[in-house]
């Protein structure tokens, strides 16, 4: 691709562009990362998408963001690597292709058997495998695919089971039976982190417990009274005076008649309820803790699949939920039942299926989370790590500090299975009276692995270095690690940056990163998480289908304040795509003055330049420093933000139109070579935002040579030597005065197609003599030709003036409009551009209106009543209609005094 092409069409068309480009990049090994290269190494690890289905806009963002930096790094040198990869995502993937099976084939899971099932996963994996990489690849992503990695390969497979070894054998692996979050629905163990908190309306139950001894009975009060039928105490405060006669006595618990002690434990609240708390140890886990202190008997009624058990008596073999109708039903026919009372309370939800969990002892592998924290906060507090935006610092803080051991295990079938073996019987049971073996092989033959696989997250906190080929020592592993920046949400801050952090110091004695910069979580226009359940997920692909890839991803990353939630309403793409419109047509500008295969260079120097040039090259070098210093502080919002303003702004609404021959008229080859320059400047500044439009229009700019490309073009740098303040000052100066002209002319109401004179008059001309504004008006010639570079064609050919003309003092034109810019004054005479009697009238009922308005909301603020009553903000509201009000006044009388 070396030749110049002019663009032939006025409208941008993505479609005709991107999947070109992507495949030009492909084929030449742009995206492709060398171990062996002398350059400095910038790494980012792609957070691996679940292979449960397509990517959402969250995904979007997210990659985005880091392809801007990573193409934003590889143009300035470095040996770029976005290590790219898919998480087996095991609760979630087991759940889809489990439904799936059910509803198009009517099959189980444990009718298919381990090994059919696992098959059919593998199949789901290869399909949205390949949906998502397409995905992505229509985003634009420029990640090395060559080094694609999935959790579940061969390779990450063994790494994951190695650190399961290492752990166990450091003594940080341990199994035991402990209480543990149990998901019914999945029928699995699951983290604390995989559990949600959510307020919801329920009931608190008074229970009446009957004293052994006979003499009346003790009151508690639950959320649950379906536990009860496994109580083994009731607790009581130590201090609590009005249970004090009763510590070491028994009560019997309703409906099993089975009798419990009465135990004094600090735990207990005393403003709760009754002040007694039932103690459950099998069923909650802070009665668990005082089950260990007081050493009460722990009984199990509730069943994995939230069934009662036979603990439970007459209730056996009943859901949870009717159990506790049917109790809370038997408890009042006996009289025991005191009272019910509304009460909402935080109830624990699976993350997953949404399903009530349920708190029960199970036999389950944990990690030793303590000494794995420890260095983790070090390596943030000492500034080793730091976040972006630094407030999130502060929850990781908090998480790690208290954090509790981690539950690894899961009773499901996808994922890696626990590289535990045990010893069999003849009768092929695992035999319990020998010792178990930890190892990543099968340590003898006839040995059976534990059927438990490991929690998704155990093979996830691995990904910076286990995706590099750990635990060998592999060449990528030395020049790539440790990565560079994570990009991430804040909604896995816990599950996997910080135990990335954790398990990086751990294995290889590196963090795993230095930067962390945090993303805001996409919701709908009303704030809303988008969900299946209300409809209001936004396809990436049907965005990018309607508005282009560059338009998506540069919306999204404008939106993209560090840390802030974005509401997105599909119409924000529009923003976009009419960025993508602006810069291909403003090719057009100059273009089409183009001769194909020509290079045009600049041959004048910066003070040879008009005033515009020296202008605009000023504004790009100062835009170039401002977009480093952004991008360095992960504000790619901001950077995106000055390009915008650069290119539209100056670029196109003054520099381009002020370069803009005659019709008719050629440009000359100075005047193109420059606008080139500037223009290829722009497109490389704004490659890592919109990769394809910016690859097509910089190969038409110039002929190129094989491999030259801008993904691989110099980032530009911004030259100190190529500034002029005195050109800024001056063109500033035509820019107010342009601007103040077309204020008079909103003003006024004077048709856009009216060409109207202007008068500048300096208020102080002595005392301006070595401004460089005053200069240059002092310069502007009353009459006659005019070159480009003088301030007075600017002025006129950008106000639409017929003349202007400049005074050092003198009268104000009759009937004229006048505004104050810096130092001077603008008059615009109105007299025969409008009818000045059609708009005195507009502006005295204009002015009525507006006195009366005013007049309303002062009568209101002289109420003593509405002062004193209402709301300080609403008070404060009315106050600034009334400032707002006399200001208006006072310039549609000054308007008014104008016209004469």
């Amino acid at each position: 691709m070396t030749e110049t092409t002019a663009v032939k069409s006025t409208a941008y068309d993505p479609s005709q562009i991107e999947a070109r480009w992507y495949a030009y990049w492909e084929t030449n090994g742009f995206f492709r990362a060398d171990a062996d290269s002398g350059k400095p190494p910038f790494v980012i690890p792609m957070p691996p998408p679940n292979v449960t289905g397509r990517l959402h806009m969250g995904h979007a963002l997210q990659d985005s963001v880091q392809d801007a930096l990573i193409r934003m790094r590889r143009m300035q040198g470095f040996e770029v690597l976005w290590i790219p990869g898919m998480d087996h995502a095991g609760i979630a993937t087991q759940n889809v292709v489990e439904r799936k099976l059910r509803e198009e084939e009517g099959l189980e899971r444990k009718q298919m058997g381990r090994e059919a099932f696992i098959e059919r996963v593998w199949d789901w994996k290869e399909q949205y495998g390949d949906i998502i990489l397409d995905q992505k690849k229509k985003l634009g992503d420029s990640a090395d695919w060559s080094r694609s990695r999935f959790t579940m390969d061969e390779g990450f497979s063994r790494a994951v089971q190695t650190v399961f070894v290492m752990l166990f054998e450091q003594g940080l692996i341990y199994r035991g039976n402990y209480l543990v979050n149990w998901d019914p629905d999945n029928m699995t163990a699951i983290s604390d982190e995989e559990v949600d908190n959510v307020e919801r309306d329920g009931h608190l139950w008074w229970i009446r417990y009957p004293l052994a001894s006979g003499d009346g009975h003790i009151t508690i009060a639950t959320t649950r009274p379906e536990t009860m039928l496994a109580d083994t105490a009731i607790a009581v405060h130590p201090e609590d005076e009005r249970y004090a006669p009763l510590i070491g006595q028994q009560a019997i618990l309703p409906l099993m008649e089975r009798p419990i002690p009465i135990i004094a434990d600090d735990y207990v609240r005393p403003e709760f309820g009754a002040g007694a708390l039932k103690v459950t140890p099998a069923h909650d886990a802070n009665d668990f803790e005082i089950g260990k202190r007081h050493g009460l008997e722990v009984i199990t009624a509730i069943a994995p699949d939230a069934t009662i058990n036979e603990e439970g008596g007459a209730y056996a073999g009943l859901d949870r939920f009717v159990a506790r109708k049917r109790i809370v039903a038997d408890l009042d026919a006996l009289g025991l039942l005191e009272k019910v009372e509304d009460y909402k309370h935080s109830v624990p939800i699976s993350s997953r299926s949404k399903a009530l969990i349920e708190p029960l002892i199970s036999r389950q592998w944990f990690v030793k989370m303590k000494p794995l924290a420890e260095p983790a906060l070090n390596a943030v507090r000492d500034g080793t790590v730091t976040f972006y935006p630094d407030r999130w610092k502060n929850e990781y803080f908090r998480w790690l500090d208290g954090i509790r051991d981690w539950t690894i295990s899961r009773q499901l079938w996808w994922g890696h299975r626990i590289p535990v073996w045990y010893y069999t019987t003849e009768g092929g049971e695992i035999d319990e009276t020998r010792d178990f073996v930890v190892s990543v092989d099968q340590p003898e033959p006839g040995m059976v692995q534990d059927a438990d696989v490991l929690d998704t997250w155990f093979s996830s906190w691995l990904w910076p270095f286990a995706t590099l080929g750990w635990p060998e020592e592999t060449d990528d592993l030395e020049k790539f690690y440790p990565s560079t920046v994570l990009v991430s949400g804040y909604d896995i801050l816990f599950f996997w940056i910080a135990r990335m952090i954790m398990a990086g110091q751990h294995f290889t004695d590196q963090v795993p990163y230095t930067d962390i910069f945090i993303t805001g979580m996409i919701k709908d226009k009303l704030g809303r998480w988008m969900s299946k359940s209300l409809g209001n997920g936004i396809d990436p692909l049907d965005m990018i289908e309607q508005y282009g890839a560059d338009a998506v991803r540069f919306s999204l990353v404008l939106l993209c304040a560090q840390g802030q939630d974005i509401k997105l309403d599909p119409t924000k793409f529009e923003m976009g795509r009419n960025f993508a419109n602006k810069i291909w047509n403003a090719f057009n500008v100059f273009g089409r003055f183009m001769e194909e295969g020509k290079g045009y260079r600049r041959t004048r120097t910066f003070d040879d330049l008009d005033l515009v040039e020296r202008w605009i090259l000023t504004r790009l070098n100062e835009t170039i420093h401002a977009v480093d210093e952004a991008v360095s502080r992960y504000r790619l919002n901001e950077a995106v933000a000055l390009i915008y303003d650069l290119f539209w702004g100056d670029y196109c609404d003054w520099y381009l139109e002020l370069i803009k021959p005659a019709p008719g008229e050629a440009m000359d080859d100075e005047t193109l070579a420059l606008a080139v320059e500037v223009y290829e400047q722009m497109v490389q500044l704004l490659h890592p935002f919109m990769p394809f439009i910016t690859e097509d229009l910089w190969h038409r700019l110039r002929p190129r040579a094989e491999r030259e490309a801008c993904i691989v073009a110099p980032w530009p740098t911004p030259d100190g030597a190529e500034k002029s303040a005195d050109a800024e000052e001056a063109f500033q100066f035509v820019q107010d005065v342009v601007g103040a002209i077309r204020q008079i002319r909103s003003q006024y109401n004077v048709p856009p197609a009216q060409k109207v004179t202007a008068v500048i008059r300096r208020t102080d001309d002595e005392a301006l003599k070595e401004s460089p504004v005053q200069q240059i008006a002092r310069g502007i010639q009353l009459a006659g030709q005019y070159a480009k570079s003088d301030v007075h064609w600017y002025i006129t050919r950008m106000a639409r003036l017929e003349d202007v003309s400049i005074q050092g003092g003198g009268e104000k034109p009759k009937a004229s409009a006048a505004a104050v810019v810096g130092q001077v004054e603008v008059f615009v005479p109105l007299a025969g551009m409008i009818d000045l009697s059609v708009e005195r009238e507009r502006l005295e009922k204009e002015i009525a209106q507006k006195a009366g308005f005013l007049k309303s909301v002062e009568g209101k603020l002289r109420n003593e009543n509405f002062v004193s009553r209402a709301p300080a903000e609403v008070v404060e509201k009315e106050r600034q209609k009334a400032e707002d009000a006399k200001a208006e006044l006072e310039k549609l009388r000054a308007n008014l005094s104008d016209l004469g």
